[in-house]
């Protein structure tokens, strides 16, 4: 027996309890997992809201991301006792997923963790971090480096903006970060942003072409806040986009990739191929600084996920949830 969040679709709207389950209540795969620590992303909030369109059936069990080590597998890639983590591939959405002591997916989904990187610190990381790390890639693959100038992030309070923050940094760069929480400046200094940046300033209608500030950025914000970024963007710039927290729209104009040549690199990590994956895996265990990790870190049990995913759906949790889901 494990215990597991699940979600059910009761009169109009979603609830939640923590239930006993054992592993023939388990969706179908090659691999069976012993969860240590899972982690609370955006999607979780939309899924324990009820939000349409984002669970597909119910009765679930929500949690994008996992991490722990293998109890069973029917492939030979893995072995019991392997560490392994899972992030993405709609889990929480359309294939049950980490919020749960227990799991079982296919095993293509899997990477094995680096030597270096453990089960809470994998889930310290997660999704957004593994997305964070995909856009600094994105961003080295496209030829930027640190002496072409100012790297700007926007959302950088929330999870890939606190990981692409220290990031960069950790890499060189100087960071400009964009945040509607101006209170949350000393935390964003401390993750290595030199400059804050007000988000009212790029949330609304701007000019097609603004003047050059910064040679990169990285936006998980989308609508208004990207096109201003890609405004603003210096001659032969780079721009990795991974999100849509302000909307999905891009009221831009095509000038900025006309007249100054720049590149806006989409990045999407829930069906990344497995080789992405590793890259990312393992250069997240070399280059991500634990002791700036854990700075972001807020660490519940199942219990209170109902409440976290509520605070973060609005903007009021800073960095990274991990969820030990023992606790």
């Amino acid at each position: 027996m494990f215990r597991a969040v699940v979600l059910e679709s009761r009169d109009g709207g979603v609830t939640s309890e923590i239930r006993e389950l054992d592993d023939a209540d388990l969706p179908v795969g090659e691999v069976t997992i012993d969860v240590a620590h899972s982690t609370v992303n955006y999607k979780d909030g939309l899924a324990y809201s009820g939000a349409p369109g984002v669970v597909r059936s119910y009765p679930i069990v929500p949690g994008v991301d996992l991490a722990g080590t293998v109890a069973a597998s029917d492939d030979l890639r893995y072995r019991v006792g392997d560490r392994v983590t899972v992030t993405g591939w709609r889990m929480g959405e359309r294939h049950w997923g980490g919020h749960a002591e227990r799991a079982r997916v296919p095993a293509d989904w899997l990477v094995k963790l680096p030597d270096s990187i453990d089960t809470r610190t994998a889930m310290a990381i997660g999704t957004a971090g593994l997305t964070s790390m995909l856009c600094v890639l994105a961003l080295e693959r496209q030829g930027l480096t640190p002496d072409d100038g100012t790297v700007v992030v926007t959302g950088s309070s929330g999870g890939v903006g606190s990981v692409a923050i220290s990031l960069l940094a950790g890499l060189g760069y100087t960071v400009a970060a964009v945040t509607g929480r101006t209170e949350e400046e000393p935390y964003l200094r401390r993750l290595g942003a030199t400059e804050i940046i007000d988000r009212a300033e790029l949330a609304g209608p701007g000019r097609p072409l603004a003047s050059e500030r910064w040679a990169g950025g990285v936006d998980a914000v989308g609508s208004h806040t990207l096109a201003n970024v890609l405004a603003a963007t210096k001659y032969g710039g780079v721009v990795a986009a991974c999100g849509l927290a302000q909307g999905m729209d891009l009221p831009a104009s095509v000038a900025p990739f006309i007249l100054r040549g720049i590149t806006l690199v989409g990045v999407e990590s829930v069906e990344a191929p497995y080789d992405k994956r590793v890259a990312a895996w393992d250069r997240l265990a070399t280059d991500i600084d634990r002791d700036l990790l854990e700075t972001m870190v807020t660490e519940v049990g199942l219990s209170e996920l109902p409440e976290v995913s509520s605070r973060i759906l609005d903007g009021k949790v800073r960095g990274r949830v991990v969820v030990d889901v023992h606790a």
